[in-house]
């Protein structure tokens, strides 16, 4: 299974602020894309997991605006699963622009809870298999 996911978006008119960039909670709706094509791309589709006893939610987020993206701007967002705890795990994302440039950075904590008692259940070992192991 594939750790690495990548998407590139074209940033829209709908999508600028006042000051004629991003707006800056924008760009959590991108990384929002970012992994769920992470998560579809190593087969952990909702329905896949909710079969599983494990829906995910956001409980943080912590982001780095490192230059503005504007208008037309082609924007490539990476997602990585940096590690697995017994009830949540780490995700890391980048936003890339056009030139290469880094855009923004994250990292989200990633809680499992169980479907109908939305209370933290164990990470599921599907996504602890797309992990490599340590060293590798």
């Amino acid at each position: 299974m594939p750790n690495l996911s990548s998407i590139e978006i074209q940033v829209r008119s709908t999508e600028i602020d006042v000051n004629g960039h991003v707006n800056n909670a924008k760009y959590l709706e991108y990384l929002e894309w970012g992994r769920e094509d992470w998560f579809e791309g190593n087969g952990l589709d909702y329905e896949t997991l909710k079969s599983q006893g494990a829906v995910t939610v956001t409980a943080k987020v912590t982001a780095n605006y490192r230059r503005e993206a504007i208008q037309n701007d082609r924007l490539r967002i990476h997602t990585s699963l940096l590690s697995v705890g017994n009830s949540s795990f780490r995700m890391s994302q980048e936003i890339y622009n056009q030139q290469g440039q880094l855009v923004l950075d994250a990292q989200f904590v990633i809680v499992t809870v169980d479907p109908a008692t939305h209370t933290s259940v164990r990470v599921p070992d599907s996504i602890r298999g797309v992990l490599p192991p340590p060293g590798h």
